[in-house]
């Protein structure tokens, strides 16, 4: 088991996520939106040549390995209306830069859907599909995200993408069904089961992400909360993944202070965000020990 965390949640800078993974003694990192001194933040594959090479060094020097990039490729911001052309650009960008730094797995998407769209259109399982086999091609592993896009729709959306792009496995966020409706199920859509999802995906998860958020009715959107303390069944997920003889990463993404899709305005400074990602991975830590303890302890004689 691995433990990480996607690198701008402890902060936009590169100085801020490493000094938070080495305050939890973590070996290893999920970056993302990254921003280098006298170069514009951006995704791992965008910044340019130069600005990677620093991070590349600074990561080395610090003993922190990449484990999984978090790109955005055919993410929540993109369509499948979108030219072809630019999916694959970011890919070609992603590759070389993975292999360099010796990470194995990317997080990708499958496109955002239409508000009133309940299947997936035969272009996003292709696009997907062709993605997929340019990592795998290149000796790494795509995995996708039950998010915002065609296959995190619901678990049935889900294992139809794993079927359409073998080779394709999940990351599974313990609170992203919380806020997304369940469009497998008649109107009005119901908001998708964490634990359901998990079932029916969890031989399929090569990844996990860990998030906890309750659903705010007023807002009509997630309020995020410290693991275990909200809907999202997380020490359930964990324990039962454990149990089963999960062994690979696990990555926090608390969006407690900041939420990386939100406008600028709204998001926290870099030492709040960085002191609430330490935070977050002590908690995290310490639930896995409990998890742990149980699955060891003997059971009493009848």
């Amino acid at each position: 088991m691995m433990l990480m965390g996607i690198g701008d949640e402890a902060g936009g800078s590169l100085k801020s996520q490493i000094h938070a993974t080495c305050d939890l003694g973590w070996e290893f990192i999920e970056p993302r939106g990254i921003e280098v001194p006298g170069f514009a933040k951006g995704n791992l594959h965008d910044i340019p040549d130069t600005a990677f090479d620093i991070v590349f060094r600074e990561f080395e020097a610090a003993g922190i390995q990449p484990y999984c990039f978090g790109s955005t490729v055919m993410n929540w911001a993109k369509k499948v209306t979108d030219p072809f052309a630019i999916t694959l650009a970011e890919v070609k960008r992603t590759i070389p830069r993975m292999q360099r730094v010796g990470a194995r797995f990317v997080r990708i998407m499958s496109f955002k859907p239409g508000d009133e769209e309940f299947k997936t259109p035969p272009e996003v399982f292709r696009r997907v599909r062709d993605v997929t086999n340019m990592f795998l091609d290149a000796g790494l592993q795509p995995v996708h995200e039950n998010c915002m896009n065609y296959g995190g729709m619901s678990w049935q959306h889900s294992l139809d993408m794993l079927d359409q792009c073998p080779g394709l496995k999940c990351v599974f966020d313990t609170a992203n069904p919380i806020f997304n409706p369940d469009r497998s199920r008649p109107k009005p859509w119901p908001r998708q089961d964490p634990w359901e999802f998990w079932e029916h995906v969890r031989d399929h998860v090569a990844h996990i992400h860990v998030k906890d958020a309750t659903w705010n009715p007023a807002k009509k959107d997630a309020d995020y909360n410290w693991p275990g303390e909200g809907q999202g069944q997380v020490r359930a997920i964990l324990k039962d993944a454990l149990a089963r003889g999960y062994d690979a990463g696990i990555s926090i993404e608390p969006h407690m202070v900041v939420v990386f899709h939100d406008a600028p305005a709204k998001a926290g400074n870099d030492d709040a965000t960085r002191k609430n990602f330490v935070e977050y991975g002590r908690r995290l830590e310490q639930m896995l020990g409990g998890i742990q303890a149980e699955l060891i302890r003997p059971s009493r004689p009848a």
